[in-house]
This record gives structure tokens, sequence and C-alpha cells, in this order.
């Protein structure tokens, strides 16, 4: 007859066991979903792009627009250059 503690670590491989398995087939399952429909024309999105002014140094940040990549604004008679996103 096994000893209790073995018992226990069956029992705790099984219940890890069944967590991994649930888990990777909630992965498996969000990949095969189909993506969303655009939304309709003329309809803002939200985005997080940021701009810099390469004359005056101003920066922007851009939250909505209505299209994936908008045109780049324009500041001191020139177009900004957009750049990389900060990681918070």
């Amino acid at each position: 007859m096994p000893s209790f503690g073995t018992i226990i670590w069956w029992a705790g491989g099984g219940l890890l066991f069944y967590g991994i398995w649930k888990a990777g087939l909630a992965m498996l399952k969000s990949m095969t979903s189909p993506t969303p429909p655009p939304p309709p024309s003329g309809e803002m999105r939200r985005i997080n792009v940021r701009y810099r002014c390469s004359v005056c140094g101003v920066e922007l940040k851009m939250t909505m627009a209505p299209d994936e990549d908008p045109p780049p604004p324009k500041h001191c008679l020139e177009e900004m250059d957009m750049i990389a996103p900060i990681m918070e």
C-alpha cells in the first residue's frame, strides 16, 4: 500500500497536469477564433502612436484615429517623425 506522501505527490501531479492541459486548450482556442471585422469607415479606432518634431523636439501621442496607420501630423511646418513606443 502506498504511503500518504506518495498519494499527495500523485494528486499534486494530477492537478498540475490538469491545469497545464486546460491552459493549453484555452491557448489553442484563442488562436483559432477569427479576428473581429474592422469597424466601419469613418469610425475612430484606438491606436498608440508617438511622434516627435525634428525641428523643436515637441512630442505627441496619438490615441485615436480614423485609420490604423494615420499620416503623421505637421509641426513647425514639417511632418513629425514616428518614434518607438516607450515600454511601460
